[in-house]
């Protein structure tokens, strides 16, 4: 594939349906804001000024340790200017970001409603600014346990509408079941939010099948390890189930040992519903243009491959019709 087709490729605008907002947070960022409140953050950084972790589960350990910084609504809304300020950049023209009452007020209603009021005024800004839309999908973190998973769900209710699209479940898959969780969802869908859940990148193809059908989502992040159970492969295509892939994020915490090995395309060859995003960008040294370059080289996907998956994931998005309508308009421009 020659340079021309690839710079085609990088500045196709983008959809992005599974990015966690305090893992996009850049490392200067979080350095700043730690110098800022004089909160000791030794052993996050590596000696590159990235993040550093050895494996899945010390990653979650130091993302919640950078997380710590981000104490009030403004901080937040600090973070938000600075998400989409790189995601803009790289023509992400929509994104739908993972948001956890648990960071954001300690699973209070009332504290959450500061927290997201703040969250919403840089995202207008950033949209009058560089054209890119956000909306927020509620998220529990599993390892939390279900409990918290309920104060989550009843923030999320409580502010389901316009902005707040949806609820998930993202933490350590390797605790607990999805069906514990079964309440907190029931609360959201009954809100009238829309649901994914993260499966599928530690629990094997079962916990894909688990989170379908105890959970009820239409969406599923990451669940690459489906591609080991053709039957379960099968059940997605037939209910249209879409996943949110995340190729860099998997290479990089091994859940693959490269890009070649990935199963995206495979998934993609069988019917499935495939979207690209970067999960915690900064974290796996990644964006959405490199995302797309790295599948062009390793795949040989062309222009019309990623057209195609940012369509789908336009479609696959939890926001109102009207904002589809303009997400889709601004596809148009290739």
């Amino acid at each position: 594939m020659d340079e021309a087709q690839l710079d085609r490729i990088k500045r196709l605008p983008k959809v992005e349906l599974h990015l966690h907002h305090e893992g996009a947070a850049p490392p200067h960022f979080i350095k700043g804001l730690a110098q800022e409140k004089s909160v000791n953050l030794e052993g996050v950084f590596a000696p590159d000024g990235g993040y550093a972790f050895r494996d899945f589960v010390h990653f979650l350990s130091v993302y919640e340790a950078a997380t710590s910084v981000l104490k009030t609504p403004e901080d937040y809304a600090r973070l938000t200017k600075a998400v989409l300020e790189e995601s803009a950049a790289n023509d992400v023209v929509y994104c739908e970001t993972f948001l956890s009452p648990d960071f954001c007020g300690g699973g209070d209603v009332g504290a959450w409603r500061e927290y997201l009021a703040a969250i919403r005024e840089a995202a207008d800004a950033a949209e009058r600014d560089h054209g890119i839309i956000l909306r927020g999908i509620v998220t529990c973190i599993r390892h939390f346990g279900p409990d918290k998973a309920k104060a989550s769900a009843l923030c999320a209710a409580e502010t389901a509408g316009d902005w707040i699209v949806g609820f998930g479940i993202a933490g350590d898959e390797m605790k607990g079941k999805p069906k514990d969780f079964a309440y907190s969802f029931d609360m959201a869908r009954e809100a009238g939010l829309r649901l994914t859940a993260h499966a599928g990148e530690w629990g094997g193809a079962q916990s894909v099948a688990d989170a379908i059908t105890d959970l009820g989502v239409e969406r599923i992040g990451h669940g690459v390890h489906a591609i080991n159970d053709l039957a379960l492969v099968d059940k997605i295509v037939e209910n249209e189930i879409v996943l949110e892939v995340c190729p860099g994020s998997n290479v990089v915490l091994d859940v693959y040992p490269n890009l070649a090995a990935h199963p995206i395309e495979k998934l993609r060859e069988r019917g499935v519903k495939v979207t690209v995003s970067t999960d915690d960008p900064p974290f796996f040294h990644t964006t959405m243009r490199d995302e797309y370059l790295n599948l062009a080289r390793t795949f040989g996907w062309d222009a019309d491959v990623f057209a195609e998956i940012n369509t789908t994931a336009a479609n696959a998005a939890f926001c109102d019709e009207d904002t589809r309508a303009r997400v889709l308009k601004r596809l148009e421009r290739t």
